[in-house]
């Protein structure tokens, strides 16, 4: 009795190898092993196209073929045959099988060894038990669409971004028993993504950067796509160290600041799918788990969800944050602050900020803590509009896709882990107070 392709996605984690059957042109048979049998969707399975092996030349020759995978757990085996259709050598579907191979290297001590040509993507004809072998997949818990449900519905009531962000973080640990986990939101000028919420791990890393391409976040965020590895793999972590296009150029050496990603020591499983609005790239939702194999199909699905539900929200409370911004009113003005004065250096290459000689934040989120300081010391500020930012040229706002309030989270979080003295308070919709509670004295490096 054939079964559905879906029912047996379990098997086709990489944790047990495949096997293949092929036969040349002149009907001689082959055997070998592959690495990775990829579920496509409910007809179409990709396999790792590691070698120029016979198996490969039997497929281009004949492209029917018989794959046997089997069930980690319980040993129980599935016969698929299959029909090929196509190499795709980049894209998505390529990158989600590079990362996945990658772990399942790792795992197996063949680090160096295995290493992706091409994804060779297969229709699957007919899927049949192995008589004799384990009759049933073990039985697992899975994700509940009424927890996805009932997650979608908390973040639909979230005010802002903060809220929204926040309560998905909560959302996973609470319902999903996920963490630690991340939200990184994507800044197109400069090709980045940036940690503005974290949960679970010592160090919360707001402000922690990630390059597309880079790891399993900066895969996700290239493809477009969720990524997952359930084995850990160097090659897809994150333990060295990211410098930036200033230090390596060694125009600036010294000058720029590193935040270190906060990662999870000894992670083993890892997860990233990225958030979309429409084609564009908002931001990636990231999590890991000492756990050989924690996320599975049905985690990834959920995620996926929340993530597409997340994109939406977001674009809207973007979309509608300048229009139903509260009017200015009267600005205040604060006393003088007493105490010892705080020192703060910006470097005005990339809006680098040192306060008393440590690294705060740099870029649009630096640009935006300069104009704060300077309106406090110039005309003893105090109430801003995010309306005013925008309009502000000294700022540098990206013409698209700016995601203002994602900044100023990033700001406000760094403020209140590495330097309290100065506060950021929202006091309305596209509102907010900046405090200072001790002098400050500001100097410029312009070069």
């Amino acid at each position: 009795m054939t079964l559905p392709l879906s029912a047996i996605r379990p098997c086709l984690e990489g944790a047990v190898p495949a096997v293949i059957a092929t036969c040349a042109g002149d009907g001689t048979p082959n055997v070998s092993y592959i690495s990775e049998v990829h579920y496509v969707d409910a007809r179409h399975v990709a396999l790792s196209f590691q070698f120029f092996s016979k198996t490969r030349q039997n497929v281009l020759e004949n492209p029917r073929a018989t794959v046997v995978v089997a069930h980690a757990e319980t040993g129980a085996q599935f016969k698929l045959a299959v029909h090929y259709l196509r190499t795709e050598e980049s894209g998505p579907l390529f990158e989600c099988m590079k990362a996945k191979l990658a772990g399942i290297a790792s795992h197996s001590g063949m680090t160096g060894v295995f290493k992706l040509r091409g994804a060779d993507v297969y229709r699957v004809e007919s899927v049949v038990e192995v008589p004799g072998t384990a009759s049933a997949i073990a039985a697992t818990e899975p994700v509940g669409l009424a927890d996805v449900r009932a997650a979608m519905a908390r973040l639909s009531a979230a005010g802002d971004l903060a809220g929204l962000l926040d309560g998905l973080l909560e959302e996973l640990q609470c319902r999903f028993g996920v963490s630690p986990a991340m939200v990184l939101m994507h800044d197109p000028a400069r090709g980045t993504l940036y940690s503005v919420a974290s949960r679970g791990y010592p160090q919360s890393g707001i402000g922690a950067e990630v390059r597309p391409g880079e790891g399993v976040i900066g895969a996700a965020a290239l493809a477009g796509i969720p990524i997952r590895i359930s084995h850990a793999t160097s090659e897809f972590g994150y333990g060295r160290a990211m410098r930036h296009d200033a230090e390596r150029r060694g125009a600036t050496a010294g000058i720029d600041g590193e935040i270190p990603f906060p990662g999870l020591p000894g992670s083993q499983s890892q997860i990233a799918v990225p958030i979309l609005a429409g084609p564009r790239l908002l931001g990636v939702l990231f999590a890991e788990s000492t756990q050989t194999a924690r996320f599975g199909y049905d985690e990834e699905d959920a995620f996926a969800t929340l993530a597409s539900h997340v994109g939406a929200m977001a674009a809207l409370l973007e979309e509608g944050g300048e229009t139903h911004e509260e009017p200015a009113g009267p600005l205040r003005t604060l006393a003088s602050p007493a105490g010892a004065p705080l020192r703060i250096r910006r470097y005005a290459e990339n809006d680098s900020i040192f306060v008393d000689e440590a690294y705060l934040i740099k870029g649009v989120a630096g640009a935006i803590l300069w104009r704060l300081l300077r309106g406090h010391t110039e005309e003893r500020r105090a109430d801003y509009t995010n309306r005013e930012l925008r309009l502000d040229p000294s700022i540098r706002l990206p013409d698209i896709s700016e995601n203002l309030e994602a900044r100023l989270i990033l700001l406000q979080r760094r403020l209140e882990e590495r330097c309290p003295t100065l506060r950021i308070e929202k006091t309305g919709r596209g509102r907010f107070r900046f405090h200072v509670r001790r002098p400050v004295l500001l100097s410029e490096v312009l070069r």
